[in-house]
């Protein structure tokens, strides 16, 4: 037993000197081979505290042996005493190797997070820089333009007095020349009113609802998205990252404003330095190749589009679940991409599979459900599945009255496009019950209650087309009240209510009701595009 403590030890000595001597050459090799060096010090130490503690076993066994024989027992507790101590320097190494293993993985988590600061700090550094020249530029063309407008006020009380002058001179052809002058300039400035009035008007792409100013569907306009709007469709209800957030922010202004040669290479650049820090498979890069494929459509890169819709989605499923609000968004977003490339039956899966994640998460009676229910059944009436589609539209409309209210725009959206549904199918009672209730729910808004002299204007038409045949000949209508000078809430469905309303009287053989309420809509449109100006010109 003594020859084998004896061998022990020695081993243990020459071990330790060997790994002292490695230790001592690591002075020069990477952080790398020192923790796999580590590694193996600790696997011997633990081999070597496991050998220790069989020998010590055997004597502690040999010791009482000893003391039943009464024999002398000192040089076993010497040995037992060497063996305890080499145990505890055993474990103080052990210690010390699983500290240095500890220190090195936080200095492996310290130099990641060290690079991914970097990233974003020289992201910041090129935001600022854009948003620098971009504040120089528009300082630039606002010091142009107040230059101008200085310079076109100076020639035109030039002109002016010129004219007053040359009054005195009779029939002088050159006062016609300067009163063209003056015609001309007058309607430059009002030509040039009226295209920025037209670009503004153009700024619209829905997601769900079509334009409530057309009867049918339209042919799509390719314009830039509004900020709200294409921020909606990106988000889709997922938070957009803090270190994103101010990108994003900065993309989607650009591309409302139609600068996609600005906001097509920021997006680019900033997913390529989210993959360098983050990996492909990472959900922020999913998020911006959301981001960029709003773009790509808005430019109507549908392709395109559709490939990085795809990688989204992909990305999101693998790194966030199949169930999350994220896949939703995206499978919404692509689902709307098919839409608008006439791709109906491949966007109704998706769409249908983006309102199961909805229900699923949010619950069946969320507003997003309903929202959801919208776009499918756009997908459904494109086919033709009108069946289908008034199903969807009554769940949505039950959504919207439950969780928002009779008052919310939504729910006057909803009863109208029931109604289109109604008509589609021949059930004409239906929709112009509908149609009806949209009209009257509007006038109690402005008006209060409906009474005997408290009357929406379905009632004045229907009245005026009752009476038309009792007045003398010659005799004219009576006025139908200022009705379509405060209808302002949520006027265009309004709008759009009353000229379909109109269409159906019409279809009935009432004429006069039709018109009535077809010059009605027409003043109300007027009278909303007309408060939509004087609000921007205050705006400016």
């Amino acid at each position: 037993m003594s020859t084998e403590i004896i061998m022990a030890t020695e081993t243990m000595k020459a071990y330790r000197i060997k790994k002292i001597e490695e230790i001592a050459k690591m002075t020069t090799v990477t952080q790398e081979d020192i923790t796999s060096n580590t590694k193996t010090i600790i696997q011997g130490l633990e081999t070597l505290k496991n050998e220790h503690h069989q020998i010590l076993n055997g004597l502690l066994t040999s010791m009482k042996s000893i003391k039943r024989e009464n024999g002398d027992t000192n040089l076993t507790e010497e040995k037992t005493n060497r063996l305890k101590k080499s145990l505890e320097t055993i474990e103080l190494g052990l210690s010390e190797a699983q500290v240095m293993m500890a220190l090195a993985n936080h200095l492996q988590h310290v130099e990641a997070e060290k690079q991914k600061l970097r990233a974003q700090v020289r992201r910041l550094c090129q935001e600022n820089a854009w948003l620098r020249d971009e504040l120089a530029n528009t300082q630039q063309k606002l010091q142009f333009s107040e230059q101008k407008v200085a310079t076109l006020e100076e020639e035109k009380k030039h002109l002016e007095f010129m004219n007053e002058i040359k009054k005195y001179d009779g029939n002088d052809p050159q006062t016609q020349d300067v009163e063209t002058l003056i015609k001309q300039m007058k309607q430059t400035q009002q030509s040039g009113t009226e295209e920025k009035e037209q670009d503004q008007s153009t700024q619209s792409l829905d997601l769900g609802f079509p334009d409530d100013d057309e009867d049918g569907p339209q042919p799509e306009v390719l314009s830039p998205s509004q900020p709200s709007a294409m921020a909606q469709a990106a988000s889709g209800g997922y938070e957009i990252p803090a270190r994103l957030r101010t990108l994003h922010n900065l993309v989607i202004q650009y591309a409302s404003q139609g600068r996609y040669e600005v906001a097509v290479p920021l997006c680019k650049q900033a997913l390529e330095d989210l993959e360098k820090t983050s990996g492909h498979d990472h959900p922020d890069v999913a998020t911006m190749l959301n981001i960029l494929a709003l773009v790509y459509r808005d430019q109507g890169k549908y392709k395109e589009a559709a490939n990085l819709l795809n990688d989204a989605l992909g990305i999101r499923e693998k790194t966030l679940g199949n169930d999350h609000p994220a896949v939703a968004a995206t499978l919404n977003n692509l689902a709307v991409l098919y839409g608008k490339r006439g791709k109906y039956k491949e966007a109704e899966p998706l769409c249908k599979r983006a309102l199961e994640i909805r229900e699923k998460v949010l619950g069946k009676d969320h507003p997003d459900v309903a929202k959801q229910l919208n776009n499918l059944a756009l997908l459904c009436q494109n086919q033709g599945k009108y069946e289908e589609v008034e199903h969807y539209y009554r769940r949505a409309l039950e959504i919207y009255l439950k969780r928002l209210g009779t008052d919310d725009p939504n729910v006057s959206k909803t009863k109208n496009n029931l109604a289109s549904a109604y008509l589609k199918q021949g059930k004409y009672k239906l929709a112009e019950a509908l149609y009806k209730e949209v009209l009257t729910r509007a006038h109690e808004k402005e008006f209060g209650k409906v009474d005997g002299d408290n009357k929406p204007i379905w009632m004045q038409a229907e009245e005026r087309e009752e009476n038309k045949g009792k007045l003398k000949d010659g005799t004219p209508m009576p006025e139908y009240g200022g009705w379509h000078k405060t209808a302002k809430i949520d006027s265009p469905t309004v709008s759009t209510t009353l000229k379909n309303l109109g269409a159906l009287y019409r279809r009935q053989g009432k004429y006069e009701a039709a018109e009535t309420l077809e010059e009605c809509a027409m003043r109300s449109k007027k009278n909303y595009e007309k408060s939509k100006l004087h609000v921007g010109a205050q705006h400016k």
